[in-house]
């Protein structure tokens, strides 16, 4: 992909205003070259695929921080094999930081801080506050050696080690592709990914990340490693699996008991007068009212339901009719101050429940 003389996407250098930009292509060159390469047919497909490949870092974008493929005359340009995901990179904080601290030393414009890395070196200062002498001394020697480099050969690495860190510490809101899962670290006896340092740090001079920590010493597999794994195999093979059709004919059944009960597949009825005009819930509303409490000036006016005046008569007639104790009806008393659904004045519950033990 990236070798033009064995079809791969043609890279130039263009023409701006008073410069010249080396060793870019579009990405709508890179899209053409997917879809007749890969042989895709859908545009939609092979953008996707491009910015799955962007977000890995391969091809990134000149002049943003957001690792996506465009199918456009947006600038691309290829990342250098040594800053590929693929040399199983984890590279430090320290690194960070020599790397946000150099970009503030040169005095150009397409090397200014962002909004968010300069939160990001105020928040390394103060956690390296310490080491801040050391990280500045290597900062200023990475720039020494930067400027005896040739202007074009220049603008190309600071863009390649751009997009380097914008994979490994990337924009707020975007996706980091170099994180794994927290379950498969902890399973993980042997990490693929190593810690070394991006600038070539020696690792007796190279102060410890607050967050990394250095990796264990591997050792060797032994038997009973082995036979834990063998246990371990056995019982994933044990498992039970059901097959992906059997899940969604499960699931459509279960959709379909219940799709009356949903509010979101079902409309509730009556409507909701809010959102149409159907004035029914309110109608319905307005005929339950059966009894206005007007009660003395330090208490307000309570309405009271036919639900519950119902209630009240259906249980006063089984407590006539069978004569339960005194015990079971304050149960039943207590089970109906529950389940009521209208405010009344503590004064009025306690009357009520006298009078009620009177029957």
């Amino acid at each position: 992909m990236q070798d033009d003389k064995t079809g791969g996407v043609p890279i130039r250098t263009v023409k701006s205003f008073l410069s010249k930009i080396p060793s870019v292509v579009t990405g709508s060159d890179i899209v053409q070259w997917l879809m007749k390469n890969l042989s895709i047919e859908d545009a939609g497909e092979a953008i996707h695929l491009g910015s799955l490949i962007a977000a890995q870092g391969y091809v990134f974008p000149i002049s943003d921080h957001v690792l996506t493929l465009k199918d456009d005359g947006t600038f691309y340009r290829f990342q250098a094999p040594y800053f590929w995901p693929s040399n199983c990179w984890e590279p430090e904080n320290t690194d960070y930081a020599i790397y946000l601290c150099k970009r503030t030393m040169q005095n150009k414009a397409r090397l200014e801080l962002a909004d968010y890395e300069a939160e990001n070196l105020a928040r390394l200062q103060r956690a390296f506050a310490r080491k801040w002498e050391f990280i500045f001394m290597q900062a200023e020697a990475q720039v020494k050696i930067d400027r005896k480099k040739d202007k074009t050969e220049r603008k190309i690495l600071d863009s390649q080690e751009r997009a380097f860190w914008d994979v490994h510490r990337p924009v707020p809101g975007c996706v980091n592709t170099t994180e794994m899962d927290i379950r498969k670290c902890r399973r993980m006896k042997n990490p693929q990914k190593v810690k070394k340092s991006v600038y070539g740090v020696t690792e007796e001079s190279q102060p410890q990340s607050p967050v990394h920590l250095p990796s264990q010493p591997v050792r060797k597999t032994t038997k009973e490693d082995f036979r834990k794994q063998i246990t371990f195999l056995n019982m994933q093979i044990e498992r039970h699996c059901l097959k992906m059709s059997k899940v969604a004919e499960s699931l459509i059944a279960y959709t379909e008991q219940y799709v009356e009960y949903d509010p979101f597949i079902t409309p509730a009825e009556p409507s909701n007068p809010w959102i149409s005009d159907d004035a029914a819930l309110w109608d319905i509303e307005m005929s339950c009212l059966a009894i206005l409490f007007v009660c003395s000036s330090h208490c307000p006016v309570y309405v009271c339901t036919t639900r519950f005046k119902n209630i009240v008569k259906f249980i006063t007639g089984i407590c006539e009719l069978f004569n339960p104790s005194p015990s079971i009806w304050l149960d039943v008393w207590d089970s109906v101050s529950q389940v009521m659904t209208v405010l009344i004045p503590v004064e009025h519950m306690h009357r009520l429940r006298s009078r009620s033990l009177k029957l």
